[in-house]
């Protein structure tokens, strides 16, 4: 099996590439049904099945501040994989997505675990993520975001975790 070495961590190889939301698709599709968006697929063959697509490199149009508008009114959910620790003011994101997200609606995020060294920003050989995240942190922003049914997984094989909750 390939696998990268960093500072001491061994580590599957696919944590040093992309879609990381593969990995979750089997529990998200569980949780998000009706119209949705999947915020920072990357490409549109990444995408959550089913979501449309909203990502600066698949359109110019969209992106994380920026959502298109749903025509029905807001949207059932929105779906994101390891795309909050690379926004600088994240908790304004999420404060805006949940603005867009229908009363009953879910927010589900995956999100790369503060464990794996090679991911967090003091460390992380390419800097691309300027924020890290743990389950138990993401709870608590979720609960002041006015989330009920609040489920966090803890790190997985991808050295990530999920979490979802129903908007009151």
């Amino acid at each position: 099996m390939k696998t990268v070495e960093f500072k001491n961590q061994v580590l599957p190889h696919w944590v040093a590439e992309g879609h990381h939301s593969q990995f979750i698709f089997p529990v998200a599709k569980k949780v998000c049904h009706g119209l949705g968006l999947d915020v920072g697929a990357g490409k549109h063959e990444w995408a959550l099945p089913g979501a449309f697509p909203v990502d600066p490199t698949i359109s110019k149009t969209y992106d994380a501040n920026n959502l298109p508008k749903n025509p029905f009114g807001k949207w059932d959910y929105i779906f994101s994989s390891h795309c909050l620790e690379h926004l600088p003011e994240w908790m304004k994101v999420l404060n805006y997505w949940t603005s867009n997200i229908k009363p009953g609606g879910t927010l589900f995020l995956y999100l790369p675990h503060r464990d794996c060294l090679y991911w967090r920003p003091e460390l992380m050989p390419t800097k691309k993520h300027i924020n890290s995240f743990t389950p138990r942190q993401m709870k608590k922003v979720f609960k002041e975001l006015g989330y009920t049914n609040v489920f966090a997984s803890q790190r997985d094989l991808s050295w990530s975790f999920a979490i979802f909750g129903e908007k009151i």
